[in-house]
């Protein structure tokens, strides 16, 4: 029998087991126990050390777990084969890290993307997740779709605020846009070229180059886009953002919606997909109705967010398929399970059910229209050869100045510390305004647009001075 000169430490610390577990692997690390050998039974090792048979059991059950031991009928436990460290290759250099190009600091109160978290309803989202912890059922798998509560709160709303026609089987929920969007695309025919709104969404357009996805751009003009560019570019499927046009913020008018309609019902198998990204946002007037609810062809693909509403944390979107794909659907992707928390599903549900979400966008469209007007305000008192469009509806607006250049408004706004964007970056043709900045307002408190309008003036008539070429000595009268 091995001899152990293993003492316990008695200090309450480390479990006995556990240092006796820890003791015999560092033996066997070390050589000093070598495949074969034969260790102690439990009941001579206990006696020996003092300690209790359980104690012994524990730490023997665990060497023999993890293969450190082996328990042989009749003779007791053997070292297992183990390879010595020293032995072991050597790791693999640790890769180096590739530093981050360094990019300058700068203020994002004009992203596109931005809302005001301050006003996000916390005392009623707390209350109502201490009532939803209390369902234990809310535990088990839920409904692929997205839980029932949820899909029926959806389509009360939808029809009351935004004239949607669709039944709760029709609604899938999932986490976030770009998930949804990745489902979508599994459903429909990957030969059939997509029509992508030009200017559109950059990252729309980089997602279809990494799904390998065809499509072309259909250029928009002040009513949204082209019907007549969408039947001559072969598309048999189309994205629109017909209720506040991104970037543009035009609104497609009813003929023009009728028109796309009457492109999809020409033939099988033609699909609009309906982004209605942010409609909830309205100054001027009361939302226009989406264009799914005067589909009676079941052409038009729905899909929507809570990110911009609520918070971008709350990764919950929904589509509403028509009834064919709703069917392809089923049949392919039935089986899994929905990839938003059924407790956040619950929580938005009654907030949509019990009227606080109708409220809280009251609100913050209040908000937001104060914080459009001080910028527009701004703007106009500062550049008065500017023009600005779009500020009707939405978290952004237009800003061009004639006679310049995106890149250089985009780069004295950047001088000025402030990230900023223009309207080129959104194109894949020509820019149908050069000299336009795509300022967001969600970000910007009301008492700050005009300092920030003010940094930008300065910015941008520093870098008109340095464009201007003085004249030689030796010019002029």
């Amino acid at each position: 029998m091995k001899e152990f000169a293993f003492t316990p430490e008695w200090d309450g610390r480390t479990p006995l087991y556990e240092q006796l577990y820890r003791y015999v692997i560092d033996e066997i690390r070390l050589g000093r126990l070598r495949e074969e050998d034969k260790l102690p039974s439990k009941r001579a090792l206990a006696a020996h050390l003092g300690v209790s048979l359980s104690t012994v059991e524990g730490a023997y059950g665990l060497l023999t777990a993890e293969g450190y031991l082996r328990s042989v009928p009749r003779s007791g436990y053997r070292v297992c084969p183990v390879l010595p460290l020293g032995e072991l290759p050597a790791p693999p250099p640790a890769p180096q890290e590739v530093p981050e190009p360094a990019a300058p600091v700068l203020d994002n109160c004009f992203s596109t993307g931005a809302v005001d978290t301050s006003v996000f309803p916390y005392a009623s989202w707390a209350r109502l997740n201490r009532e939803a912890v209390q369902e234990p059922e809310l535990l088990q798998r839920g409904h692929p779709q997205g839980d029932l509560p949820l899909r029926e709160a959806l389509c009360a709303f939808l029809h009351q605020y935004r004239g949607v026609s669709c039944r709760p089987d029709q609604v899938v929920v999932g986490a976030g846009m770009e998930y949804l969007l990745d489902l979508l695309l599994q459903l429909l025919d990957p030969a059939q070229i997509l029509g992508l709104e030009d200017p559109g969404y950059h990252s729309l357009y980089r997602s279809m180059e990494n799904f390998r996805r065809p499509f072309v751009p259909i250029p928009v003009n002040g009513e949204g886009l082209d019907p007549h560019a969408l039947a001559a570019s072969g598309a048999e499927l189309v994205y629109v953002t017909p209720s506040h046009q991104f970037p543009l913020g035009v609104t497609m008018p009813a003929g023009r919606r009728t028109e796309l309609l009457r492109w999809a019902y020409e033939r099988p198998g033609r699909y609009i997909i309906e982004d209605d990204y942010d409609s909830e946002f309205r100054y001027a007037s009361r939302p226009i109705p989406a264009m799914q609810g005067l589909d009676g062809g079941n052409r038009v693909i729905y899909i929507g967010t809570f990110s911009r509403s609520i918070a971008p944390s709350i990764r919950v979107a929904y589509l509403i398929l028509p009834d064919e794909l709703l069917a392809d659907y089923r049949a392919r992707f039935a089986h899994g399970a929905s990839t938003v928390s059924r407790y956040e599903q619950r929580v938005l549900a009654r907030f949509l059910s019990s009227g606080q979400y109708a409220r809280h966008l009251r609100r913050v469209g209040n908000l937001y229209r104060g914080r459009c007007a001080a910028l527009t305000s701004a703007l106009e008192a500062a550049f008065p050869d500017g023009k600005i469009s779009g500020n009707d509806a939405g978290l952004h607006l237009l800003f061009t100045l004639p006679g310049r250049e995106d890149g250089e408004l985009v780069r004295a706004a950047g001088e000025a510390g402030y990230r900023a964007h223009g309207l080129g970056e959104y194109c894949r043709g020509t820019s149908p305004r050069p000299g336009t900045l795509v300022l967001g307002f969600a970000g910007l408190e009301a008492e700050r647009a005009a300092a920030a309008v003010g940094d930008l003036k300065i910015a941008i008539d520093r870098s008109r001075t340095r464009g201007v070429r003085l004249p030689s000595s030796g010019e002029g009268a």
